[in-house]
């Protein structure tokens, strides 16, 4: 998956070096006529709107459900979880965590990347496989477990 190297230098540092990062994921049901048009539109504002608030993540779409991991500074994060809360383009929306710690990003180089539902398993395991923070590999092991039990809806079960 291509991704564009991002920086990161507004982000406030530990004191031993890794970023303070605020991370919030959650589901929501599209709206009636929202298709794949609308999402590669989603995408492409994304990818030019995240970089300069330092906000990394996925989207997987899938089944006429969202599922969005969104992390980077707090603010950033919270101001675009305002904005998308308004967005007309879905309903229902559903926080299934977020919190603020130091640690790694968990997805360092997607400004906004694309999963499809069939492939967001594979991609939570491979974040687990490379997290190093302890926290990140616990927060990413429950939601699997929430996917293996079907809680994340169709959308994460393909």
């Amino acid at each position: 998956m291509s991704a564009h190297p991002l920086h990161h230098g507004d982000e406030p540092l530990s004191g031993q070096g890794m970023p303070l990062l605020y991370n919030l994921v959650y589901c929501s049901q599209a709206s009636d006529g929202v298709g794949a048009a609308a999402v590669d539109h989603i995408i492409a504002a994304s990818r030019r709107g995240n970089p300069p608030r330092g906000i990394t993540g996925l989207l997987v779409f899938g089944s006429g459900i969202f599922f969005q991991w969104l992390e980077g500074p707090r603010d950033s994060v919270l101001a675009l979880m305002s904005h998308l809360k308004k967005d007309p383009r879905h309903h229902n929306v559903v926080l299934l965590t977020s919190g603020e710690e130091v640690r790694e990003r968990l997805f360092p180089d997607w400004d906004m990347e694309l999963v499809t539902a069939e492939a967001v398993r594979d991609v939570l395991v491979d974040a687990l496989d490379s997290a190093q923070d302890p926290r990140n590999a616990d927060a990413l092991r429950a939601l699997l477990q929430r996917l293996d039990a079907g809680l994340l809806g169709d959308a994460a079960r393909g």
